[in-house]
């Protein structure tokens, strides 16, 4: 009898000592982790359907399923790639208003981070015919309202493509590379806009408005591209600095009837932004945000189709700046719902239409994150906030009076809603830092659950395995007071008796969050990996970013990177005068802003970190864009101690640690200029650091085997010098 127990006991002794696997970076990026998702998930407007694009692995075939959303059941396949011979992969899709057709992106060329050209095949559901429309790829093709036409752009150019004649009638002729645009942004509005297509259809079909971009005057940026070549390429774009022109943007309306363009009087404007454009429910009216360079004063234009006359229907002003909603939604009166944080926190207002407040839906403080939709049957809105805590999201409903809220989700983590067209139903998208992401289908009317879609328990059970590290969240409290949302990793044998180095995360841009209960990303399993190896791994939120109102968001405004700075510097001491920390090994990890900040993190708290990884830094505010840097810093010319103060780049002669400095030289959002002039201040300054370069890579760094190598790369750096 003891010799049986001893061997169930050794064997659970083995099981427990050598049974735990360890996670290794090949593993984070070969797929191993990766959840169950509902891909390319589309609500229907007309019937209460949804659908999804799956992927058949054994006939390496793709379908567009119709399900119901009442049951779940798959009622159809509206296509499926293998009954056509010689049709590529889907990449994407969009269905018309009268849900029988489908216009489908296949050969995905990307250009930017979110523009792309494509090949494009227009499917009939009914008659099952499927038609390339084009022999050459386009972009943002886009059916008009009464599904009849579909509008594209081209080399610059706009055209519309009658679906009956099948004939193509070019709208614009001007367009030329790095001169002018038409109906597609121009680089710096594509990425800090993040919208591409610059067309909208009106409600009847029979007007298309779009905005010119003439960039003829803007300053080019150009980069080598090795490739595999004898001789480099070279990329050239247009690229406006902080300071430098911007494009000088016009707004047309085309008429699709009289074949006649119309170029709207702006005049009263200098120097501005075309922020948004959308028709609205009034066919002959078009709405456009238009913001002045500071960004600080935002019109609403209403703007008559005809005559082209523009009156200002809503304005708002801020000591800062004024953020872009995506939310405004035109009711059948044409009164509109809109998300402002006009009172310190993002919330939903109806405005009659005429711009006059009729009341403001959601109060308190707290932020709305996402809107969902309006019932008109039951006049409700559905939308998403942080009501149960900044790194939380959930799930509500309230009259459009703003009376008679009602919370949707149960959940503590974050919670988001695909709602069905008639609002009867939706599904939950669930994940907390415990929890892989969960589909579910509830119910609208109070939230209940009515069945699992998919719950990812396989995953769960894999990683039963790994035996992972947990995310403790918290409130850092600074000595200087100020109260930071934190997360911590320990080692799962965590001895509170031993000293541990440890290794902080952050990102810390303005309106962003790091700190947020929601399931893992690779990074989360790099940092579990650490853990895995000794080392704790901390994440601080600091001043300046986002969801926990508007003066906490802005009070970085005109000094990027001078509270954050001190904030994340002070979370470290905090960190480090921990009984179980060795405050002699404390390190920092950044990409982009994150690793603007770990360069003047270990430059400017050259006594509290050890050493650094910046990968992708921004290392002069002078070198990046004009949209993104001015909205929070001004102008160089107007600001230059605000831009020289926080460059890391005038801060290197303070390095005492080991620096680790990685950037792609095909950057074109954080241009490689940036580590490249850092590395030569470094030089100069007669400091030792490391670097790599990732040939022809953007700012993503990825592509083969390439994120398997930099994270080896950086666990290696941090393995020799923490």
């Amino acid at each position: 009898m003891k010799s049986k127990q001893f061997s169930v006991l050794f064997l659970f002794l083995c099981f427990t000592v050598f049974g735990q696997q360890k996670i290794s970076v090949e593993q984070i990026y070969n797929g191993t982790f990766r959840t169950q998702g509902m891909d390319k998930l589309q609500s229907l407007k007309n019937t209460n359907q949804y659908t999804v694009l799956n992927f058949d692995r054994s006939s390496k075939a793709m379908q567009i399923d119709l399900y119901d959303f009442a049951s779940l059941k798959k009622t159809a396949t509206l296509i499926n790639t293998k009954d056509h011979a010689g049709m590529p992969m889907i990449d994407s899709y969009t269905i018309d208003a009268s849900e029988k057709m489908i216009l489908i992106a296949a050969n995905t060329k990307q250009i930017f981070r979110h523009s792309f050209t494509a090949d494009y095949y227009l499917y009939n559901t009914g008659t099952k015919d499927l038609t390339k429309l084009f022999d050459f790829q386009v972009q943002e093709p886009t059916f008009s309202p009464d599904g009849k036409k579909i509008a594209y752009a081209r080399e610059n150019n706009l055209f519309v493509y009658d679906l009956a004649t099948k004939t193509t009638n070019q709208i614009t002729a001007d367009g030329k590379k790095n001169s002018i645009i038409n109906g597609i942004t121009d680089w710096v509005y594509e990425e800090e806009f993040a919208f591409v297509r610059a067309f909208d259809w009106s409600k009847d079909s029979k007007k298309l408005a779009y905005i010119r971009f003439d960039e003829s005057q803007v300053p080019e940026f150009s980069m080598s591209m090795f490739h595999k070549d004898l001789y480099p390429t070279i990329e050239t774009f247009k690229y406006p600095k902080a300071g430098e022109k911007n494009s000088l943007v016009s707004l047309h309306i085309f008429d699709a009837v009289s074949k006649a363009t119309k170029e709207i009087n702006l005049g009263s404007y200098n120097d501005f932004y075309i922020a948004r454009l959308q028709w609205t429910d009034d066919a002959n009216v078009l709405s456009a945000q238009v913001l002045n360079r500071h960004q600080n004063n935002l019109d609403l234009l209403f703007i008559d189709g005809t005559t082209g006359a523009s009156k200002v229907v809503l304005n708002e002003k801020d000591k800062a700046y004024v953020d872009v909603t995506d939310n405004l939604t035109f009711l059948k009166d044409n009164s509109f719902i809109w998300t402002s944080e006009a009172g310190g926190f993002n919330h939903i207002y109806l405005y009659d239409k005429n711009g006059k407040l009729r009341n403001q839906v959601t109060k308190g403080d707290w932020e709305v994150t996402s809107y969902y939709g309006f019932d008109e049957k039951t006049n409700t809105i559905f939308y998403q906030s942080t009501e149960n805590g900044s790194i939380n999201r959930a799930i509500y409903r309230i009259a459009l009076n703003g009376k008679s809220k009602q919370a949707l989700s149960t959940k503590t983590g974050t919670n988001s809603a695909t709602f069905s067209p008639n609002f009867e139903y939706y599904i939950n998208t669930f994940s907390s830092a415990a929890q892989p992401t969960t589909y579910t289908l509830n119910e609208a009317k109070a939230g209940k659950q009515l069945k699992v879609i998919e719950n990812n328990a396989a995953l769960a059970t894999k990683l039963k395995d790994f035996n992972l590290a947990e995310k403790e969240f918290f409130v850092l409290k600074t000595e200087k007071g100020n109260e930071l949302n934190a997360w911590i990793i320990k080692p799962k044998d965590f001895d509170a008796s031993k000293k541990y180095p440890v290794f902080m995360f952050q990102y810390s841009g303005p309106g962003s969050q790091q700190v947020a209960n929601g399931w893992n990303g690779s990074n989360d399993y790099w940092f579990m990996m650490l853990a895995q190896q000794g080392y704790i791994v901390a994440c601080v939120d600091g001043r300046g970013t986002g969801f926990k109102g508007a003066d906490f968001k802005k009070v970085t405004q005109l000094q990027l990177g001078k509270y954050e700075v001190e904030d994340q510097i002070d979370a470290a001491k905090v960190i480090g005068n921990y009984s179980f920390v060795d405050k002699s090994r404390i390190g920092i990890f950044g990409w982009s802003y994150g690793g603007f900040m770990a360069s003047n993190c270990l430059l400017k708290g050259n006594d509290v970190f050890k050493m650094a990884i910046a990968v992708a830094p921004v290392t002069n505010w002078r070198f990046y864009d004009s949209i993104y840097t001015e909205r929070y810093m001004q102008t160089p010319q107007e600001n230059a101690s605000g831009y020289d103060d926080n460059s890391p780049i005038n801060h290197v002669d303070k390095l005492k640690g080991k620096f680790l400095l990685i950037h792609g030289s095909g950057d074109d959002n954080v241009h490689v200029q940036n580590s490249m002039q850092m590395m030569q201040a470094l030089i100069q300054a007669n400091k030792q650091f490391d670097s790599e370069i990732y040939p022809d890579n953007n700012h993503g760094i990825y592509g083969g085997n390439t994120r398997i190598q930099l994270y080896n790369k950086m666990t290696n750096f941090i393995k020799e010098n923490l």
